[in-house]
């Protein structure tokens, strides 16, 4: 399976040949560097261990360095990706034009943390009312059992922490692919704030 390490750079419109606007997700990726092989006979299955964006050396540790080859600096991103398609090599540098070919990608980002909100803002409840003396405006009502043994069931739905998830993004549309930018238009939204990184993978549900 084909995928990069990009970053989300914000979102635009593009006009086709008719004049239909499209919203896209902007999406740049630096350098992909290939820094390992998993195998079958040593790890017991076979994935491609990219790494991208350069890590200053004063901050990398020996254990951190040890996982680059000679020749290759410490990255801040490093990830698997499982079955990878194709021929590489150990240092051998990809780009955005592996999507050339594509239709649909997935995308797997981090959301916008929220910080601790309540259950109107996270789960969207409807709250009591908000007449005089309701006591009851933005609260989320009744947690526990009334027989016994009291308790609070797993999983109801209260206040918390909200958002800072790992989401993954499917069948998203390719508008362009920009070669010479190594940028990836595709259609509508990613997770992420502008900047963060985002794994472009190819669509699972679509082969």
């Amino acid at each position: 399976m084909l995928g990069l390490i990009g970053r989300k750079v914000g979102m635009t419109q593009v006009f086709d040949e008719k004049g239909k606007l499209t919203p896209v997700t902007v999406i740049k990726f630096d350098e992909n560097v290939v820094v390992s092989e998993r195998t079958e006979e040593k790890e017991g299955y076979t994935a491609c261990v990219l790494a991208s964006v350069d890590k200053k050396a004063s901050r990398v540790t020996k254990p951190v360095a040890g996982q680059f080859p000679e020749g290759v600096n410490p990255k801040r991103y490093i990830r698997e990706f499982r079955d990878f398609e194709g021929e590489y090599t150990v240092g051998q540098k990809m780009g955005v034009e592996i999507f050339e070919d594509m239709e649909l990608v997935d995308v797997i980002g981090t959301t916008k943390g929220k910080g601790y909100q309540g259950v109107m803002k996270r789960h969207g409840f409807g709250g009591g009312r908000k007449t005089h003396g309701s006591k009851f405006h933005r609260e989320n009502g009744s947690t526990g059992m009334a027989a016994w043994p009291s308790k609070v069931i797993k999983g109801t739905k209260m206040a918390g922490r909200m958002g800072f998830d790992k989401k993954t993004v499917q069948n998203l549309k390719v508008v362009r692919v920009d070669a010479d930018r190594q940028v990836l238009l595709v259609k509508g939204a990613v997770p992420g704030t502008v900047d963060s990184m985002v794994i472009v993978r190819e669509a699972t549900k679509s082969r």
